[in-house]
């Protein structure tokens, strides 16, 4: 992950509906709209649930799943894992990243075959202890998504990618809801996690705009990610959350200008700055004016532009006398002062 900007992730998840041109066309998008890299999620529905059909396992949480079996809903939008080998050949051709989110050991071990460079922990997989321990003891950078974390949560995520020695963590903050209502997004929680856990930062974004990453830059987000989708009339599982090409570039070219931005602190001169002070306030003589008079607020005023002497010198200067005429429009020195009273 570059150091001096921006990564921005474009996430691949179920924005393929099972053809796998679809999700190869997309990694080829990706690169277009300037996305760092491309996501996919590693999983299998039987890695990830069980098929039983009780209440249980029925999505009844006021989203566009409801009414929808887990096992059912994994089925449809899992990424298959014949398909990886090609899309990660594909990006490493495309001059992209393409790293993945496993969702069990095996998902870990298959990726670590195809060289995946970056391991993601899902948001509601921050519980999962062992699968966490498994992906950083391959000693790559971890990214891991709050979601439905509590304090202690994340803590013991940190906790246990350090235990198997890898110090390099990322914390995204994230809001578990799909889309996510931007006022629920509690961006200021981003340069708290950095304080607190002494660890990189970034923002998992499930709104429904660009504005969430271009705030989170602001706020000292080292990444951003953003479900991806090449148009969506293709529709899927997570159409409705994701931005499609067009959108996506927008967000690409509104974070990279807030990078730019963000800048650096500083209170320095430029030579652009100087000559921008020439239009700024300074003491000027107003009035034509004889030697001996004496200055008055009348005939010595602060104005534009800024080659008289500094405006707070004007109530010291206010009663002595000139020591020569001068013309009205004249940069004020204190030169022009009378050392006689």
């Amino acid at each position: 992950m570059r150091k001096d900007r921006t990564f921005i992730i474009a996430e691949l998840s179920a924005n393929h509906n099972g053809d796998i041109n679809i999700a190869l066309d997309t990694v080829r998008a990706a690169k277009r709209v300037g996305a760092d890299a491309i996501k996919l999620q590693t999983y299998r529905a039987d890695t990830l649930t069980i098929d039983c059909k009780n209440d249980y396992f029925k999505i009844n949480h006021g989203t566009e799943w409801d009414g929808e079996f887990l096992y059912d809903l994994y089925k449809r939008a899992y990424t298959p894992w014949e398909w990886h080998e090609e899309i990660f050949s594909l990006a490493k051709k495309e001059g992209l990243i393409c790293f993945s989110s496993p969702f069990d050991n095996t998902a870990v071990d298959l990726l670590e075959s195809l060289n995946n460079p970056i391991y993601k922990i899902a948001s509601f997989e921050i519980q999962d202890i062992p699968l966490i321990e498994h992906a950083a003891s391959k000693g790559k950078p971890m990214i891991i998504s709050t979601g439905i974390a509590e304090i202690e949560d994340i803590e013991l995520a940190i906790e246990t990618c350090k235990k198997v020695g890898n110090d390099d963590i990322t914390i995204l903050k994230c809001t578990s809801a799909y889309p996510a209502d931007p006022k629920d997004a509690n961006l200021l929680t981003i340069p708290d996690i950095k304080n607190r856990f002494d660890v990189k930062v970034g923002l998992s974004d499930h709104t429904m705009g660009i504005e969430g990453p271009v705030v989170a830059t602001t706020l000292g987000a080292t990444v951003i990610e953003k479900h991806f989708i090449l148009d969506k009339s293709i529709g899927g599982a997570d159409a409705h959350f994701s931005l499609d090409e067009k959108e996506f570039a927008e967000m690409v070219k509104a974070v990279r200008i807030a990078d730019q931005m963000m800048g650096k602190v500083d209170y320095e001169s430029s030579e652009k700055k100087k000559k921008s002070r020439q239009f700024s306030r300074s003491l000027f003589i107003v009035e034509d004016v004889k030697s001996g008079d004496k200055i008055t607020k009348e005939n010595v005023r602060s104005i534009r532009p800024g080659f008289g002497i500094h405006p707070k010198y004007l109530t010291e200067i206010i009663g002595k006398k000139f020591n020569s005429d001068f013309q009205r429009g004249t940069p004020m020195s204190l030169d022009f002062i009378s050392n006689h009273d």
